[in-house]
């Protein structure tokens, strides 16, 4: 890290609001707080299952509050998630792995496009759409600005032991 600047690393999953909320006010500061911003892609529910922990929208109370907080500070920091009650069930019914191990994979071989791609993710997923598909994945990447070259080329390489162990 450069002289006086602090390490800020942001482990993150597109799956959560909270960590999209974080991810754009860190990218969005970084400069003036004058941190070096580390994007760490992990997999949310890996660490849940791993942990016995339950994701807040599981727990009634915690649901009905999380819909308040996230729409509050949604509006507060113009960051466009869009959440419903509608959504936590097809959140639950989701999974964000293949799009995790993706990011993972840029991570690993092209990390300059590491947040217009996660950025791109969150965009898609909280606006309903299925990134779970492999042809949704590469649209993805392509609106980030990955050639379907590279990406085709990452998205064979997403179940490698290499990827899956970075994830």
């Amino acid at each position: 890290a450069a002289m006086g600047r602090t390490v800020v690393e942001l482990f993150y999953d597109v799956v959560s609001p909270y960590s999209w909320l974080g991810f754009e006010v860190l990218c969005r500061y970084q400069h003036i707080w004058n941190i070096d911003l580390r994007f760490r892609p992990a997999f949310l529910g890996g660490i849940m299952q791993a942990t016995g922990n339950k994701p807040p929208a599981m727990l009634p109370k915690r649901a009905e509050y999380m819909l308040k907080d996230i729409k509050r500070m949604a509006k507060y920091y113009q960051v466009p998630v869009k959440i419903s009650e509608d959504d936590f069930q097809r959140v639950l019914g989701k999974s964000s792995l293949g799009a995790m191990r993706f990011i993972t994979a840029i991570d690993m071989t092209q990390p300059q496009y590491l947040e217009p791609l996660s950025r791109e993710f969150w965009i898609r997923f909280w606006s309903q759409e299925d990134i779970s598909q492999p042809e949704n994945i590469l649209s993805v990447a392509g609106q980030a600005g990955i050639s379907s070259e590279v990406a085709q080329k990452l998205l064979g390489i997403i179940s490698s032991p290499a990827v899956q162990n970075r994830l």
